[in-house]
């Protein structure tokens, strides 16, 4: 199955992960070859891969008239990979596994946003159910800024499920909730194997998916609007779990060229 990634920053972060088949790199006919664009050429002709000036209309049709900002690259599928591939992950790092569970999200920005935070404060993989949710699509490529590519994502055919094999695996759940009986996060102990789990827009977590939880914690807040998208709660929620661990695998040192992975960019 082709798909196609576009953006000049998912293009680059697809090319640098290496993960995926690349069949062609389609570049507008009025795309300047600078910056960016150059390094991405760079690394596309690294990789043998086809670089095809088209006309723009070709890459408003194969993105859906997303911003492609003049740059599409035709991959083939997203390599998801097993639950255990996951935990493999977090053993090998020699580190508690830290993992980001998905109940049945709807938005493919806010899925994004999720990603690329989850790629920041170095979870060992995203868990999401196969159906009536967001998958890795195109949409959800840009909305992480590319992130997604580097990230280990299981696709499961049941959440629960999966929530159980997790804690037969010793991962405490923690469930992102509301309510005023919900303990804030601030309370929570963060600092163990953990798996976050992020309800779906506007409903949030499924009963069974929540009754699973080993635990709830919320956000406290003290403005007007009694709410917080998705995204926003799993990004806070995310660096302070991240935070518990004492920022473990932070590297102060950060090299200093945009061309590097390791580059810290706000966009």
């Amino acid at each position: 199955m082709v798909e196609f990634v576009y953006g000049h920053w998912p293009v680059m972060e697809c090319l640098r992960a290496g993960r995926r088949k690349v069949e062609k790199l389609l570049l507008s006919d009025r795309v300047e070859e600078k910056g960016i664009v150059a390094e991405i050429i760079t690394a596309a002709r690294e990789r043998s891969v086809d670089v095809t000036r088209v006309n723009r209309r070709i890459l408003d049709d194969v993105s859906n008239n997303a911003n492609h900002q003049g740059t599409v690259l035709r991959v083939g599928e997203y390599p998801y990979v097993e639950l255990d591939d996951i935990l493999a992950r977090a053993h090998e790092h020699g580190e508690k596994p830290f993992i980001l569970l998905l109940d049945l999200l709807q938005d493919p920005q806010n899925v994004g946003t999720l990603m690329r935070v989850a790629d920041a404060v170095g979870v060992h993989g995203v868990v999401m159910q196969d159906r009536r949710g967001v998958s890795v699509t195109g949409s959800v490529v840009a909305a992480s800024s590319g992130a997604v590519e580097h990230l280990f994502v299981a696709q499961v055919t049941n959440l629960v499920a999966a929530m159980k094999k997790l804690k037969e695996n010793n991962v405490w759940l923690v469930g992102l909730d509301i309510g005023p009986n919900v303990p804030p996060l601030g309370d929570a102990d963060l600092n163990m194997a953990i798996g976050l789990v992020m309800g779906s827009e506007g409903e949030g977590m499924r009963r069974l998916v929540r009754d699973t939880c080993d635990l709830l914690t919320t956000l406290p807040m003290r403005g007007k609007v009694g709410s917080l998208n998705v995204a926003t709660a799993g990004s806070v929620a995310l660096y302070a779990a991240w935070q518990a661990r004492g920022w473990t695998g932070w590297v102060h040192a950060r090299p200093s060229t945009p061309a590097s992975p390791d580059h810290a960019r706000l966009e």
